[in-house]
């Protein structure tokens, strides 16, 4: 099997330009190709971590990643997918992300001997200058054509700042200047990004009169077809200081059955001739998947000892026992009154819901409990000794920290 025929198998293919040449690329080794990453938080998350794989996959064919870090495009923001407009971020804040990006990147593509190449369009975009970048590449675009796009459409009915605009004629500069620097005849993307792709490969065209290639990957949905990677408390990083190893391989543990075998399809190596036998599998076996599916992953993100320490962890919590590696949370002295500290506040400052109400409903539908007795009392407090040695705080059937002072 080809590598591209394994990447439809595994239903990760959207939509593509030419397939013909994009196969004889990436099937051959002769694809450099790149992926953009806008780095609008100080950690990736489980949005990216797809498009990190297929880096991955085509890497070990032969092919050379590109990551571009959107040192610049960051200053402007994505309007795709968004209802309202992103947060201006300072280049400071910009460039401590762009860090924080390298680190865990290398986690999937190995950047030693020129086996692949980081780039930040910071290098590129911020020095233009206007009128010049007008004549030479605003000419290039149509605006009839650029309001078709889907992601203009949305922000359209609520309002699309000029700022956004430029996004798309943004994106398809840098592939231009990825194509001229580094010979990139290849970009993939979400299919959110599809619009913006085909910018980039018409402005190539235009400018140098040569092809280049896009392919869009996949959205990673559930089955009610929303997108994956969110939880109550927000989304799922992949920097284990924001989403610790063992709720990164819970989050995993728990997708739903209807998810599970597509998961493993799109996100593990997992050679496709074992996953085959899996899709027959039900009841008790999905349990399984889904074991198998958070240690894979958690694997990849956090190296395979952080992946057993989760998988124990679980084990031993769900068989009714205590754990060394159960996740933590420390609660300030602070928040004690008088030497005592209610339970909605210990619920929340743990991390297990995302406001008060949330813990004061938890508690009141009977789902939260301290060292193994449930709590019911919304008014329940608990000494500050008690939290010396930790205590264990559950809630629901799935959610445990070991809390300390």
């Amino acid at each position: 099997m080809t590598l591209y025929d394994e990447l439809v198998a595994r239903g990760l293919i959207a939509q593509v330009t030419d397939e013909e040449l994009i196969k004889d690329l990436i099937n051959n080794g002769k694809a450099t190709f790149y992926i953009g990453f806008d780095p609008t938080a100080d950690s990736l998350h489980v949005g990216h971590f797809m498009a990190l794989c297929l880096m991955k996959r085509l890497q070990m064919a032969g092919n050379k990643p590109i990551a571009l870090v959107g040192g610049g495009t960051a200053m402007i923001g994505d309007p795709s997918g968004r209802q309202d407009m992103r947060k201006m971020m300072t280049e400071e804040q910009i460039q401590h992300n762009v860090e924080c990006f390298k680190k865990q990147m290398s986690r999937f593509i190995d950047f030693s001997d020129g086996k692949a190449i980081l780039a930040n369009n910071a290098d590129w975009l911020l020095n233009l200058n206007y009128v010049d970048f007008l004549r030479e590449v605003g000419a290039c675009f149509s605006v009839n054509n650029m309001l078709r796009a889907e992601c203009y459409k949305q922000r359209m009915e609520k309002g699309l700042s000029f700022l956004e605009f430029n996004y798309m004629i943004m994106q398809s500069y840098d592939f231009l200047m990825l194509y001229k620097k580094y010979g990139c005849n290849l970009q993939f993307g979400g299919d959110d990004q599809w619009s913006n792709m085909l910018g980039g490969t018409e402005l190539i065209r235009k400018k140098l009169g040569k092809d280049a290639s896009a392919m869009t990957i996949t959205l990673l949905l559930n089955s009610e077809g929303k997108k994956m990677g969110k939880t109550q408390s927000g989304a799922v990083w992949l920097d284990p200081d924001k989403t610790s190893p063992y709720d990164f391989y819970q989050y995993w543990r728990n997708v739903d059955d209807a998810d599970v075998l597509k998961c493993i399809r799109m996100l593990t190596f997992i050679p496709l001739e074992e996953i085959e036998k899996m899709d027959s599998w039900e009841g008790a076996q999905l349990n399984k998947a889904k074991e198998i599916l958070a240690y894979e992953l958690t694997k990849l993100v956090h190296g395979e000892e952080e992946a057993k320490k989760a998988e124990e962890t679980a084990r031993s919590i769900f068989t009714g026992g205590d754990a060394q590696n159960m996740p933590s949370a420390v609660i300030s002295k602070e928040s004690f009154k008088d030497g005592n500290i209610d339970i909605i506040s210990i619920v929340h400052q743990a991390g297990l819901a995302s406001s008060r109400s949330e813990a004061r409903r938890a508690v009141e539908q009977g789902g939260v409990s301290i060292n193994g007795e449930k709590v019911s009392a919304i008014d329940a407090v608990f000494a500050m000794e008690l939290f010396e040695d930790g205590v264990v705080v559950k809630k629901g059937k799935k959610n445990f920290r070991k809390v300390t002072v």
